[in-house]
């Protein structure tokens, strides 16, 4: 096992903004391609950047999630893809930290090891001696094409009993990678899909998903861990929002990079910036982003909180977890969108960041567990004191 010095968390936000040039530079050329840049994924690790939820008794530095906030913010001014992926890999491996101790031994064995995963269940498991059999298909599987594991979902089927989903581990040699990811937003995350075919996962590496969504875990090492005293779900959501807060700040800095040589065609304004009506988009756009961030950094901070001082997640915490997730992303998207619209036709071009990082805040918003509004209806939902309609709370 390793033993590191734990950097701080504003240390490792410098590191991040360090990156912005990096990732930048290697945008395009992911967006085009499919798959965030080798070099970039170099710079990331170099960084310590994959270490941030790595146990530090593997080199890790169990980072708070306001770290994860503002680190991911950084990361998403110079590419939302490369941001995005960052931060998936961020949950999967700290659900690795609820497995067995000698599992996470195995897994972490892998310098800056990157597991990528999914919470959907589509697939199938059958029990067999000493594990199970795995077969099925998974999407959207973000950065799976840099990963060393997949945190699978599968539906454990025996007669013995009710079907009941469970999480495994599997190494992605393991797995066949199905290159369909050819979509107009987060073109850059290379989230492809996974299939397992008759694939044996031992027992060991293998947990009940719903104790995983309690952040109920079999780890000993990590028992007595602040950042594993949270349920799933408001760790995900909190380790999430950052590259929408990024994406944000991205759109502000590539729009008034743009202003001062840009005019309002068919009208008398040799600069965009005289016009009052740039002034009133600003202005709304730049207090949408701040909400963004507010929202983002409360999140955080419920989320660390309750893990310091170990108290139990009310079952309205939990669904506020996810409405500050979907707050978060709808003011990031209409703050992006009114610098989109500011931008004019010449923003449509290729080579305008604007138009990559519109698409890239609207993919976000598409996402099951981020949509504003499915996050809205189930706050509201226990606010009423109705029970919530999802096990994903």
């Amino acid at each position: 096992m390793l033993t590191t010095d734990v950097p701080t968390g504003e240390q490792l936000v410098r590191r991040a903004a360090d990156l912005v040039p990096v990732l930048r530079g290697h945008a395009a050329w992911s967006e085009e391609h499919r798959r965030v840049h080798d070099e970039a994924i170099d710079a990331l690790a170099d960084a310590g950047i994959f270490r941030l939820r790595r146990p530090v008794r593997y080199g890790g530095f169990e980072a708070g999630t306001r770290t994860l906030v503002e680190v991911a913010a950084e990361l998403g001014r110079g590419d939302g893809s490369a941001a995005w992926v960052a931060s998936v890999y961020w949950i999967p491996t700290w659900m690795v930290g609820l497995f067995p101790d000698h599992v996470q031994d195995e897994v972490f064995s892998t310098t800056d090891v990157r597991v990528c995963g999914t919470l959907s269940p589509t697939a199938t498991a059958t029990p067999v001696d000493g594990g199970v059999v795995v077969n099925g298909k998974w999407g959207f599987i973000s950065g799976a094409l840099h990963a060393h594991w997949q945190e699978i979902v599968a539906v454990q089927i025996s007669p013995q009993g009710e079907p009941m989903p469970i999480l495994a581990l599997v190494p992605m040699s393991e797995l066949q990678i199905i290159d369909d990811w050819h979509t107009s937003g987060l073109r850059g995350t290379g989230s492809v899909s996974t299939v397992a075919q008759d694939l044996f996962v031992p027992a060991d590496r293998v947990l009940p998903l719903g104790a995983i969504v309690q952040g109920q875990g079999a780890s000993a090492a990590n028992a007595g861990s602040a950042i594993y005293r949270s349920p799933l779900l408001p760790v995900a959501s909190a380790s999430s929002v950052g590259s929408v807060v990024g994406l944000a700040r991205a759109a502000r800095e590539v729009f008034f990079e743009r202003l001062p040589k840009r005019k309002i065609t068919y009208t008398n304004y040799d600069s965009q910036l005289d016009a009052p009506i740039t002034h009133h988009q600003v202005a709304d756009a730049v207090l949408k982003s701040d909400e963004a961030e507010f929202h983002a950094l409360r999140l955080a901070d419920l989320v660390d909180g309750k893990g310091v001082d170990g108290s139990e997640w009310t079952l309205e915490e939990r669904a506020r977890a996810r409405a500050e997730l979907g707050a978060v992303c709808r003011r990031g998207k209409e703050a992006v969108d009114v610098f989109a619209l500011a931008s004019g036709g010449s923003s449509v071009y290729n080579d305008v960041p604007i138009q990559r990082i519109a698409r890239d805040v609207q993919a976000i918003n598409l996402h099951a567990l981020m949509n504003p509004t499915t996050n809205a209806e189930l706050y509201g939902r226990i606010l009423c004191g109705l029970a919530p309609n999802t096990l994903y709370i």
